[in-house]
């Protein structure tokens, strides 16, 4: 039987047995916030958080996961897209959770809170109303409302002015984009797709509290964080001990190394061309429906989608949404002179994406420079060619 069915099948056993009852806990029982390593996917490249309750005379060990979601939702990827996805709480027995980490070689790290018996119980109350039927899905956003924020929300909803965050928790702090890449190298196809995506809003600094999108920062900050007089956990427990995975993709794979490629050979064709007065039509219509599509894609996440993060994304000047149109202009034989005007606003565009870049407005990924500058070649060839009666 494939991994991933065994894997199903364990977590509906799972949150079968785990199911708990309406009962008091007993004085052995335990609370603790679990944060576990990121993984090789995308999806799991930022970590992992949950809450972990057992009470072993009452045979709770159960697992309350606000990291789910249902593939069987109807128009999921269409709801995924437009950031219109729910999210939801999920449960189940501690084993068949920690199974898949141990699979994964994902460390996991475990922090008691030090919690009385009644603040225990009104902590597992609180989840048990949550993850109620009607009660547990919620609108999730990647950076204000997923399964590591879900931590401090909870317990600041059960616990409200006693529990103090500490503002100081972190020597440096950092901005959006900069927390992304701790956990997604820029030189990956995955974060290359996501510093196209997402837009300038990203780029302002994080708050202390914003840092805890990300799981690792929400077990920085439960470990200096007070409920009342006292900080919340003692300490933090190696549960999987497993080595950080090494997100970097081979050079060879990377966006880095084939993005050269292409810019080597469009610099090798466009002298081809400049040399036999020659103009690959073909090439001026891939780069224009290319970086057309990638500007309605931008057009589409900034302003029909929920997406949060997606706002004020000037990719869509290097990437013109009307490149599109013109990609079919340019590959007829020998198009209108007003395309020369037209390859000239797009250099000027090319140079403004470049000044906001320099003036901090919003950070593009450093492989832009190697699109920019192919972009920028085969411009400036269009603008002369389009002038030139012997090019054809």
């Amino acid at each position: 039987m494939p991994l991933k069915r065994i894997y199903i099948l364990l977590f509906i056993l799972g949150t079968l047995i785990g199911q708990a009852q309406d009962v008091d806990l007993s004085p052995l029982s335990k609370i603790s916030v679990l944060t576990a390593g990121s993984g090789s996917e995308l999806y799991s490249s930022f970590g992992h958080s949950a809450i972990h309750v057992e009470d072993p005379s009452m045979d709770i060990d159960a697992i309350y996961n606000y990291g789910t979601f249902d593939f069987t939702t109807p128009n999921f990827y269409t709801k995924f897209a437009r950031g219109k996805l729910n999210y939801t709480l999920s449960r189940q027995r501690y084993p068949y959770f920690l199974m898949g980490y141990e699979q994964e070689k994902r460390w996991v790290k475990q922090q008691v809170l030090d919690l009385s018996l009644d603040q225990r119980q009104a902590l597992f109350e609180f989840l048990e109303t949550n993850y109620l039927p009607g009660n547990r899905d919620y609108k999730y956003d990647f950076f204000y409302n997923n399964c590591a924020t879900k931590i401090w929300d909870v317990l600041k909803d059960v616990y409200g002015d006693k529990l103090q965050l500490d503002e100081n928790y972190l020597d440096e702090l950092y901005t959006h984009r900069q927390l992304i890449h701790q956990n997604v190298p820029k030189n990956s196809w995955s974060g290359f797709g996501i510093d196209l995506a997402l837009g300038s809003v990203i780029d302002d600094m994080a708050t202390p509290k914003e840092h805890m999108f990300l799981p690792e920062y929400v077990m920085k900050q439960l470990g200096s964080a007070q409920l009342g007089t006292k900080r919340i956990t003692a300490e933090t427990e190696v549960v999987l001990d497993f080595d950080s995975l090494n997100s970097r993709p081979p050079f060879f794979l990377s966006p880095a190394f084939w993005l050269s490629i292409v810019l080597i050979l469009i610099v090798l064709m466009t002298f081809l061309d400049v040399k036999y007065n020659t103009r690959r039509r073909w090439l001026d219509f891939l780069l224009f429906f290319v970086t057309g599509t990638i500007g309605c894609v931008i057009i589409f996440l900034w302003f029909f989608t929920d997406h949060t993060a997606t706002a004020g994304n000037f990719n869509i000047l290097w990437a013109f949404p009307a490149n599109l149109v013109i990609a079919f202009v340019t590959a007829r034989k020998r198009g209108p002179t007003w395309v020369a005007k037209y390859a000239l606003f797009l250099l000027a565009l090319i140079l403004i994406t470049l000044l906001l870049w320099l003036f901090g407005v919003q950070v593009f990924s450093p492989l832009l420079l190697l699109v920019g500058l192919a972009l920028a070649i085969r411009y400036f060839f269009l603008f002369w060619s389009y002038q030139s009666p012997k090019i054809q």
